[in-house]
């Protein structure tokens, strides 16, 4: 039997008895399809998900790279004494040194992860209601441990009533530039910077037709991430990184996501770009939800153009058009980049949480916190840093390696 088949076997049979808070069930759903119309509901404006948990974007990866890697669809849904969905976990379920792991949907590729809730019971979650959920997820089965990363403690005006469970600060931050209503421009990035960039702007301006632009048309979007995947592999391997985008799947996941549609119209992963009538100049693409945008991807053109800092300006770009819509927050992605330190100035608080659900997971969560709790260390201590970078170089110096915040570039 497959471990889908079991799931969907454990669901069928999940006992229905009114657990100890709001939650009156718990249903563990393997196939995409069928959560579908609950996942797209709890994403509406009167609940609470991030961008990163829509369905359009995690299907596409479950689809396209989960399924390749063996990941199961691992839905977890809690619904009332009414049957009215409370909360949906966007999962996957893989076996990894001996145990099933159950982890967020999406890999490296979400920057942040949540559940998707009602608005009012997020407001009110309780302990009672995560020991609730704790309590449904052993009476089904299925998983040994939850692995959860990249957790925000706060979302737009709730706390994540996931903070309650034991957590610990996840391997990297998350610089975050706050944008408050009604903001002076020098507010969100100072007058020297912007004439700096101003002045090389000047270079770019001279070329025939050089523009800003969010890309909106099919046929502008395909030609921007054509751009990007004959690009990046270029300049990842000048950073002597490996290409992620060229693991299986990837690709795909990507084209998929910057096509699918929201019903604003918007895209699901958002592409914004310089560029002029002979090149495109630069590229970032990210997530936006209305209050707040969140970078995923980008690069810059391999020509002498280069020498602009055209990724900076795309930036000092980006963050304009989203303060002119009125949003609240702008993040570049998980990392210590130098160059999200020119703009994001506060630190997204994030946190990770390895929570056993049998006797077997005990042993695989306190190991999976002991090695985030040691690389955070290193990543959070210059000398150990600079120790781990060095002794990576004499044991692989033939081999392309990457920090965990490696995909981003000037």
């Amino acid at each position: 039997m497959t471990m889908a088949a079991v799931i969907e076997s454990r669901t069928a049979q999940a006992p229905a008895r009114q657990l100890p808070s709001g939650i009156a069930r718990i249903d563990i759903v393997s196939d995409l399809a069928a959560a579908e119309p609950i996942w797209r509901a709890l994403e509406t404006s009167d609940h609470v998900s991030t961008p990163y948990q829509r369905f359009d974007l995690l299907g596409a990866w479950q689809r396209d790279v989960g399924a390749r890697e063996q990941a199961v669809p691992f839905i977890v849904i809690a619904r009332d004494a009414e049957q009215r969905p409370l909360l949906l976990l966007p999962l996957a379920l893989r076996r990894a040194f001996g145990v099933r792991v159950a982890t967020f949907m999406g890999g490296k590729h979400t920057t942040f992860n949540m559940p998707l809730m009602d608005r009012d019971f997020a407001a009110r979650a309780s302990a009672g209601d995560l020991d609730a959920l704790l309590a449904g997820l052993r009476d089904h089965g299925g998983a040994d441990v939850l692995a959860l990363f990249q957790q925000p403690k706060h979302w737009r005006d709730l706390d994540n009533p996931f903070a309650r469970w034991p957590h610990q600060p996840s391997v990297n931050d998350c610089p975050v530039l706050l944008m408050p209503q009604g903001a002076a421009p020098t507010a969100l990035l100072s007058n020297s910077f912007r004439k700096r960039l101003k002045s090389k702007e000047k270079k770019l301006q001279a070329l025939p037709g050089y523009r800003y632009v969010v890309a909106s048309r099919d046929d502008e979007i395909a030609e921007l991430l054509d751009w990007f995947f004959l690009t990046k592999p270029v300049r990842m391997a000048e950073q002597k990184l490996p290409n992620v985008f060229a693991e299986p799947g990837i690709e795909a996941f990507v084209r998929h996501a910057c096509m699918a549609k929201l019903g604003c119209g918007h895209r699901v992963i958002e592409i914004h770009a310089l560029r002029c009538d002979d090149e495109i100049i630069a590229l970032f693409a990210g997530v936006a939800d209305g209050a707040r945008f969140s970078m995923m991807f980008n690069t810059y053109t391999l020509s002498e153009n280069a020498r602009w800092s055209p990724g900076l300006i795309l930036m000092r770009s980006i963050i304009d058009h989203y303060a002119r819509e009125d949003f609240r927050t702008l993040d570049l992605g998980i990392g210590s980049d130098s160059y999200k330190r020119m703009f994001c100035k506060d630190d997204e608080p994030i946190f990770d949480s390895f929570v056993p659900l049998t006797a077997r997971g005990r042993v695989a969560a306190a190991a999976m916190g002991a090695v985030g709790r040691a690389k955070h260390a290193v990543k959070h201590s210059p000398a150990l840093f600079r120790l781990a970078q060095r002794l990576r170089g004499a044991l692989q110096p033939r081999t392309a390696t990457a920090a965990s915040d490696g995909k981003a570039e000037d």
